[in-house]
């Protein structure tokens, strides 16, 4: 079993952290004494954004490309960006992707590129950080960021919901078969979050209103880098294999929903 001794944390690493929850997600480490390993697939020069701001407190970036498709370059990417920090103490699987096609539409290959951006590429990043991890011996933090449809259903997500789902799982196994080495492993699901992926870049979730959604707003994705910040810091040291909700209530709509909804707009997604 890992000693008693006190997680420390140093190094960092957050993958898709050019914009949105990631980039929150690597300035709140930074600012928390983490040097941060940023990744980008196609935004490199937001990429470098994130690293500007995460210097600018501080600390150190490493700034690598990913593509959570290529198995291989993407185990390569996290061992160099591990080997460019001096280590990994917290890994944040943050990179994925969409779809939106309906269940009949779906074909195989979009089905499995979904797959392979939302689980399978991060099962490989999540294992190589793992490995470097056990390998130190000091323990560590594992956290994926998922969804509400680790969940909850969407119409017309299928591929998405069962990536989610399936991340949300492989999460919870690691956080039994990890736990003896002192690595916790969590997921946080995001409900509806004012970030690029939603097509609500740089506008302020006040603004907008959601009915469905108890507190009335999409969240910012600086609310779910808090979640994340506290989960890789020491004071969760106890907490292991839970799934976060960040969501503003939504997942606890669903019956009420079920029952007040007065017509079938929502078949349409």
């Amino acid at each position: 079993m890992q000693d008693a001794s006190p997680f420390a944390p140093a190094t960092a690493i957050v993958t898709g952290s050019d914009s949105g929850i990631g980039k929150a997600t690597a300035v709140a480490l930074a600012r928390a004494g983490r040097d941060v390993g940023v990744t980008w697939h196609s935004d490199k020069a937001g990429a470098q954004g994130t690293a500007d701001e995460v210097r600018a407190l501080g600390r150190k970036a490493v700034v690598r490309q990913l593509d959570t498709t290529d198995f291989k370059g993407a185990a390569a990417a996290i061992n160099e960006l591990a080997d460019g920090l001096g280590g990994v103490d917290v890994f944040v699987n943050n990179a994925g992707a969409g779809d939106g096609t309906r269940f009949l539409d779906l074909d195989v290959d979009t089905w499995m590129r979904t797959l392979d951006t939302n689980l399978n590429g991060a099962f490989v990043c999540l294992q190589a950080a793992a490995r470097r991890m056990v390998s130190a011996g000091r323990g560590g933090r594992l956290i994926a960021v998922t969804s509400v449809h680790e969940f909850q259903p969407r119409v017309g997500a299928s591929a998405y919901d069962a990536s989610k789902h399936g991340l949300g799982g492989l999460m919870k196994t690691l956080a039994l078969e990890l736990a003896e080495h002192g690595i916790t492993a969590n997921p946080v699901a995001p409900g509806e979050i004012a970030t690029p992926m939603t097509g609500q870049e740089n506008e302020d979730p006040a603004s907008k209103d959601r009915p469905g959604v108890p507190l009335g707003r999409p969240g910012d994705a600086r609310e779910v880098a808090a979640v994340i910040a506290f989960l890789a810091s020491p004071a969760a040291s106890y907490v292991n294999g839970a799934s976060w909700a960040v969501d503003g209530g939504m997942l606890q709509m669903g019956p009420q929903a079920g029952s007040h909804l007065t017509g079938h707009d929502w078949r349409q997604g």
